[in-house]
């Protein structure tokens, strides 16, 4: 039974962040904070890190934070939060830096169904180079009409 329930909260704390990746993107990165995520839609300079980077630290620190709670404060929920918000964290970098925008040379020749669908509805978000009228702000979860053949 603790399995179960430490796997539940792991699980979802990996879903819920699909939600805070999609409200961060479209509230804040395309509000208040654009002018650190503007340089990933329009590249402005030579560096191969963007400023954009920059908001990956904010949830690794609540991930770390998480992780200190429960090694010495013994919040045993602690642990398997702070490994979903890593673990969500991980599939983000694979899935938007390498396999969406190649920031490494890996997973090129993926093409199923779901590839091809979230390279779709990213490829419609990037359409816009302005803070406004964006759209398909999440990244695992996208609309069904960007699978459709």
């Amino acid at each position: 039974m603790q399995l179960f329930i430490w796997l539940s909260v792991f699980l979802g704390t990996f879903f819920f962040m699909e939600f805070m990746a999609w409200f961060t993107h479209k509230y804040i990165m395309h509000g208040f904070l654009w002018s650190l995520h503007k340089d990933h839609h329009h590249k402005d300079h030579d560096s191969w890190f963007e400023r954009n980077d920059a908001f990956f630290i904010f949830y690794a620190l609540v991930s770390i934070i998480c992780f200190y709670l429960w090694s010495y404060e013994n919040v045993w929920f602690c642990l398997p939060i702070g490994l979903g918000i890593f673990a969500y964290g991980l599939t983000y970098f694979l899935v938007h830096d390498i396999f969406i925008h190649q920031r490494f040379k890996l997973f090129r020749n993926a093409n199923n169904w779901y590839a091809r669908g979230v390279r779709r509805a990213h490829k419609i978000h990037h359409k816009h180079l302005g803070k406004h009228k964006g759209e398909n702000y999440g990244m695992l979860i996208v609309p069904l009409k960007y699978f459709k053949n």
